[in-house]
């Protein structure tokens, strides 16, 4: 029989390589440990999150499939198979179709709503990511007794990667003066700093998939894909494999991210710089942003967003503002300086008006991609970064109240509005 298990940890593979003598394949070809971020599951509020959204069902799943694996191809198969069923599964949650939220689970007490809670309301991104984890957990961990090499089973975490984040799940149907619009979102991140952490742009991603908006123009259709919050998947070029197929056929196309508290922003500029913060790896980088054909690198992109109508219309309870500012290092100098109206020729990319994390550098990409694919003067496309979501106030160990609920409802419509309005303008 196959089976799934984590390694008992440095120690005990110490112990145990003391007393044998592996070969140099199955050395090379040992399953690697969880990685940093999969070992925040076993924390106390990321397996609350599964339990009382029902996702705690996924990665069993998977690792069920596994088991019965005979090969690698069956295996990658499985793989596929249960990647693109969660990423269904959580659009199908969020736009309320499927299983009641709450699967007859025990009812967990909520401190701030003097009662009890069940379920997680359907609007909540976190079930999937944490979800995804536990997946990509098993494969990560998995050793089958056919063997599998290292690039077998790179291949086969790419590939829960591509299908649990619906990036292989873009489709947009054939129709006259049907519109289409393309929208990314994002992980949670910053899990260290509050591991209940849930992110607006990918419950935005979630809710609005596969949706159609109705403009004064005719019918949109709505397209989404999640990505990590990670600096090695950029690096290898995830954004650009997942939006170069799309980019051609689309209307508009917006990143999405979390931003700064109570305001949306639209960004007018995007900056070539990774300013080293920790992903959720813990990991930072700071250099120029890595693409294909650095010699033609731009130091800046700018949004073909309607950022002009966006922020005059009414689109929801949160200001909506058109970002200007940048931080470059001008032509000619040596020290970074903030620009308010944006970069000055010739300078040098400090920060984006999206800063110089992941946002910005989603941005960036796909800008740039657009350009490349020569489609800068028909394309409307940028970056919209929403408010933070935020709990209630003195809410600092249940993973969910009802202001945050009604928050990220909130930023979900406004996102839908704002887009509304991008299409009509456009």
């Amino acid at each position: 029989m196959n089976s799934l298990r984590v390694r008992l940890g440095v120690l005990g593979l110490a112990l145990l390589t003391g007393f044998t003598t592996p070969t140099a394949a199955s050395a090379a070809q040992a399953a690697p440990s969880p990685t940093v971020e999969e070992q925040r599951l076993g924390r106390a509020a990321p397996q609350e999150i599964l339990r009382r959204s029902g996702f705690d069902t996924a990665a069993p799943r998977l690792a069920r499939a596994l088991e019965g694996a005979r090969s690698y191809g069956e295996a990658r198969r499985a793989v596929s198979r249960e990647g693109a069923r969660l990423w269904q599964r959580a659009v199908d949650r969020a736009q309320g179709r499927g299983p009641a939220e709450y699967e007859g689970r025990e009812a967990l007490p909520w401190k701030g709503g003097g009662g009890r809670r069940a379920g997680l309301s359907r609007d909540d991104d976190r079930p999937l990511y944490w979800a995804r984890l536990g997946m990509t957990r098993d494969v990560r961990t998995w050793e089958p007794e056919f063997g599998l090499t290292d690039g077998q089973r790179a291949a086969l975490l790419d590939e829960l990667e591509r299908t649990s984040r619906g990036q292989d799940a873009i489709r947009y149907p054939h129709g006259k003066g049907l519109k289409r619009i393309l929208l990314t979102g994002f992980d949670p991140f910053t899990l260290d700093r509050d591991i209940r952490i849930s992110n607006p742009s990918g419950a935005t991603a979630l809710a609005l998939d596969g949706t159609v908006i109705e403009t004064a123009d005719g019918p949109a259709r709505v397209e989404t894909a999640v990505f990590p919050v990670r600096w090695q998947d950029f690096t290898e070029g995830t954004v650009e494999r997942a939006l170069r197929p799309y980019l051609p056929k689309a209307d508009l196309f917006t990143t999405v991210s979390q931003g700064r508290v109570g305001r949306f922003d639209i960004e007018r500029t995007n900056g070539a710089w990774r300013g080293g913060f920790g992903d959720n790896e813990t990991i930072g980088r700071t250099e120029t942003v890595p693409v294909s054909d650095p010699a033609s690198q731009p130091q800046w992109t700018t949004t073909t967003l309607p950022y002009a109508a966006i922020t005059a219309a009414q689109t929801g309870r949160f200001p909506v503002y058109d970002n200007t500012s940048v931080t470059e290092i001008p032509a000619g100098g040596t020290e970074s300086v903030v620009r308010p109206d944006g970069p000055t020729p010739g300078s040098t990319a400090r920060a984006g008006g999206g800063g110089d994390y992941l946002s910005n550098e989603i941005a960036y990409r796909a800008t740039l991609l657009r350009d490349r694919l020569g489609l800068h003067g028909t394309l409307p496309g940028g970056h919209v970064h929403t408010p933070v979501l935020q709990f209630a106030a003195g809410n600092t160990s249940e993973v969910t109240d009802p202001e945050f609920v009604r928050n990220r409802l909130d930023i979900i419509a406004q996102v839908r509005a704002i887009l509304k309005v991008a299409v009509e303008t456009s």
